[in-house]
Protein backbone atom coordinates (compact mmCIF):
# COMPACT_ATOMS: atom_id res chain seq x y z
CA UNK A 1 0.00 0.00 0.00
CA UNK A 2 1.11 3.52 -0.84
CA UNK A 3 -0.44 6.42 1.04
CA UNK A 4 -0.63 9.81 -0.68
CA UNK A 5 -1.53 12.50 1.86
CA UNK A 6 -3.71 15.41 0.74
CA UNK A 7 -4.87 18.45 2.68
CA UNK A 8 -6.60 21.58 1.44
CA UNK A 9 -4.15 23.53 -0.68
CA UNK A 10 -2.29 20.55 -2.19
CA UNK A 11 -0.60 20.93 -5.59
CA UNK A 12 -2.87 19.11 -8.03
CA UNK A 13 -0.34 18.04 -10.67
CA UNK A 14 2.01 16.59 -8.05
CA UNK A 15 -0.73 14.66 -6.28
CA UNK A 16 -2.88 13.46 -9.14
CA UNK A 17 0.04 12.47 -11.37
CA UNK A 18 1.51 10.27 -8.64
CA UNK A 19 -1.82 8.60 -7.86
CA UNK A 20 -2.60 8.06 -11.55
CA UNK A 21 0.81 6.62 -12.47
CA UNK A 22 0.93 4.31 -9.44
CA UNK A 23 -2.57 2.99 -10.06
CA UNK A 24 -1.96 2.55 -13.82
CA UNK A 25 0.93 0.31 -12.82
CA UNK A 26 -1.19 -1.82 -10.51
CA UNK A 27 0.18 -0.42 -7.27
CA UNK A 28 -2.36 -0.20 -4.48
CA UNK A 29 -2.58 3.50 -3.67
CA UNK A 30 -4.79 5.25 -1.15
CA UNK A 31 -5.52 8.95 -1.13
CA UNK A 32 -5.47 9.96 2.53
CA UNK A 33 -7.59 12.94 3.54
CA UNK A 34 -5.89 15.14 6.13
CA UNK A 35 -8.44 17.39 7.80
CA UNK A 36 -11.11 16.62 5.19
CA UNK A 37 -12.31 13.78 2.99
CA UNK A 38 -12.64 16.21 0.06
CA UNK A 39 -9.37 18.14 -0.07
CA UNK A 40 -9.37 21.09 -2.45
CA UNK A 41 -6.20 21.79 -4.36
CA UNK A 42 -4.52 25.17 -4.55
CA UNK A 43 -6.05 25.69 -8.02
CA UNK A 44 -9.57 24.65 -7.05
CA UNK A 45 -9.60 20.95 -8.01
CA UNK A 46 -11.39 18.88 -5.37
CA UNK A 47 -10.50 15.22 -4.84
CA UNK A 48 -12.36 12.53 -2.92
CA UNK A 49 -10.06 10.83 -0.43
CA UNK A 50 -10.18 7.05 -0.10
CA UNK A 51 -9.42 7.02 3.60
CA UNK A 52 -9.26 9.45 6.51
CA UNK A 53 -5.91 9.87 8.19
CA UNK A 54 -7.38 8.48 11.41
CA UNK A 55 -8.11 5.18 9.60
CA UNK A 56 -4.71 4.44 8.08
CA UNK A 57 -2.98 1.23 9.04
CA UNK A 58 0.68 1.23 9.92
CA UNK A 59 1.56 -2.40 9.23
CA UNK A 60 3.56 -4.65 6.94
CA UNK A 61 1.36 -3.76 3.95
CA UNK A 62 2.64 -0.17 3.93
CA UNK A 63 5.35 0.28 1.29
CA UNK A 64 5.56 4.03 0.73
CA UNK A 65 4.38 7.41 1.97
CA UNK A 66 4.03 10.30 -0.51
CA UNK A 67 3.78 13.99 0.34
CA UNK A 68 2.80 16.36 -2.50
CA UNK A 69 3.65 20.03 -2.23
CA UNK A 70 1.45 23.06 -2.60
CA UNK A 71 0.57 25.69 -0.06
CA UNK A 72 -1.06 25.73 2.36
CA UNK A 73 -1.42 21.95 1.87
CA UNK A 74 2.17 21.12 2.77
CA UNK A 75 1.91 23.24 5.92
CA UNK A 76 -1.20 21.28 6.95
CA UNK A 77 0.69 18.02 6.42
CA UNK A 78 3.61 19.38 8.47
CA UNK A 79 1.26 20.14 11.37
CA UNK A 80 -0.70 16.88 11.27
CA UNK A 81 -0.05 14.46 14.13
CA UNK A 82 -1.28 11.63 11.90
CA UNK A 83 1.19 12.46 9.14
CA UNK A 84 3.98 12.75 11.71
CA UNK A 85 3.09 9.34 13.16
CA UNK A 86 3.11 7.77 9.69
CA UNK A 87 6.43 9.39 8.76
CA UNK A 88 8.02 8.24 12.01
CA UNK A 89 6.80 4.68 11.38
CA UNK A 90 8.04 4.69 7.78
CA UNK A 91 11.39 6.17 8.79
CA UNK A 92 11.89 3.62 11.59
CA UNK A 93 11.02 0.73 9.24
CA UNK A 94 13.11 2.26 6.41
CA UNK A 95 10.10 2.32 4.09
CA UNK A 96 10.06 4.64 1.11
CA UNK A 97 9.25 8.26 1.92
CA UNK A 98 8.66 10.49 -1.10
CA UNK A 99 8.14 14.25 -1.17
CA UNK A 100 7.98 16.78 -3.99
CA UNK A 101 8.24 20.56 -4.29
CA UNK A 102 7.91 22.21 -0.85
CA UNK A 103 7.04 18.91 0.88
CA UNK A 104 10.69 17.84 1.39
CA UNK A 105 10.79 20.71 3.93
CA UNK A 106 8.38 18.61 6.04
CA UNK A 107 10.99 15.83 6.12
CA UNK A 108 13.68 18.33 7.05
CA UNK A 109 11.58 19.65 9.90
CA UNK A 110 11.16 16.12 11.26
CA UNK A 111 14.91 15.31 11.03
CA UNK A 112 14.32 12.62 8.39
CA UNK A 113 16.84 14.14 5.97
CA UNK A 114 19.86 14.18 8.28
CA UNK A 115 22.81 12.87 6.28
CA UNK A 116 20.70 12.40 3.14
CA UNK A 117 20.91 14.15 -0.21
CA UNK A 118 17.65 15.88 -1.15
CA UNK A 119 16.10 18.40 -3.52
CA UNK A 120 13.11 20.71 -3.22
CA UNK A 121 11.40 23.72 -4.71
CA UNK A 122 14.03 26.45 -5.12
CA UNK A 123 14.07 28.77 -2.12
CA UNK A 124 13.15 26.09 0.45
CA UNK A 125 16.62 24.57 0.72
CA UNK A 126 17.17 26.05 4.20
CA UNK A 127 14.23 23.92 5.42
CA UNK A 128 15.99 20.67 4.43
CA UNK A 129 17.63 20.48 7.84
CA UNK A 130 20.60 18.13 7.92
CA UNK A 131 20.47 17.35 4.20
CA UNK A 132 23.03 17.78 1.47
CA UNK A 133 21.30 19.81 -1.25
CA UNK A 134 21.26 18.20 -4.68
CA UNK A 135 20.87 19.70 -8.13
CA UNK A 136 18.89 16.87 -9.73
CA UNK A 137 15.18 17.13 -10.58
CA UNK A 138 14.43 13.85 -8.79
CA UNK A 139 16.79 12.28 -6.28
CA UNK A 140 16.78 8.94 -4.47
CA UNK A 141 18.93 8.49 -1.36
CA UNK A 142 18.27 5.08 0.19
CA UNK A 143 14.57 5.17 1.15
CA UNK A 144 14.10 8.93 0.63
CA UNK A 145 12.85 10.23 -2.73
CA UNK A 146 12.61 13.98 -3.32
CA UNK A 147 11.77 16.09 -6.34
CA UNK A 148 11.95 19.78 -7.22
CA UNK A 149 8.51 20.81 -8.47
CA UNK A 150 5.37 20.00 -10.41
CA UNK A 151 7.26 20.13 -13.70
CA UNK A 152 8.94 16.84 -12.75
CA UNK A 153 5.85 15.13 -11.34
CA UNK A 154 5.83 12.49 -14.08
CA UNK A 155 9.51 11.45 -13.72
CA UNK A 156 8.99 11.53 -9.93
CA UNK A 157 5.99 9.19 -10.22
CA UNK A 158 7.87 6.88 -12.60
CA UNK A 159 10.76 6.71 -10.12
CA UNK A 160 8.32 5.64 -7.41
CA UNK A 161 6.93 2.87 -9.63
CA UNK A 162 10.43 1.66 -10.50
CA UNK A 163 11.47 1.52 -6.84
CA UNK A 164 8.34 -0.37 -5.81
CA UNK A 165 8.77 -2.87 -8.64
CA UNK A 166 12.40 -3.50 -7.65
CA UNK A 167 11.25 -4.12 -4.07
CA UNK A 168 9.01 -7.07 -4.97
Amino acid sequence: MVYVFLADGFEEVEAITVVDVLRRNGIETGIVGVGTMTPKGMNGVTVNADIAIEEIKLDEDLKMVVLPGGMPGAAALQNSDGVTKCLEYADKKELYIAAICVAPAILGGKNILVGKKAVCFPGFEDKLIGAMIGKEDVFVDDNIITAKNMEVALPFAKTLVDLLREQK
